[in-house]
């Protein structure tokens, strides 16, 4: 079920390249992006080192966020997410960086979890 206030998030996703072009290169696949609904989104900081230069400078970085899928999702969110993906959050295009944690099963009540990933904002 998910989250009643929660948020949004697309991956953006491209499929198998169907070949190559005249110079080697890759095409690029068919699009593939799927939303995921009523995911909770909530920042994610970095904390610089205790008495570190960055200290001096400022207590904390917000690098990205950390999502969490709830379970009852369409059939390719179940697929698991790659982390050649990348998704749209809050209108920021992010990285999927990691390894996205699937929680399983919950032992008390037999429901499916969230997945969880982290997500950071692509610079360059």
């Amino acid at each position: 079920m998910p989250y009643p206030f929660g948020e949004t998030v697309r991956v953006l996703r491209t499929g198998t390249s169907p070949g190559r072009d005249p110079r080697g290169h890759p095409l690029p696949g068919p699009d593939e992006s799927f939303d995921l609904a009523g995911c909770v989104v909530t920042p994610r900081a970095e904390t610089p080192q205790v008495g570190g230069e960055q200290q001096q400078n400022r207590d904390t970085v917000i690098v990205g966020w950390t999502v969490y899928v709830p379970a009852d999702q369409p059939p390719q969110a179940r697929l698991p997410l790659r982390t050649t993906d990348q998704v749209m959050v809050r209108g920021v295009k992010c990285d999927i960086t990691g390894e996205p944690g699937d929680w399983g099963r919950s032992p008390f009540t037999g429901t499916r979890g969230v997945i969880q990933f982290a997500a950071d904002r692509v610079t360059g």
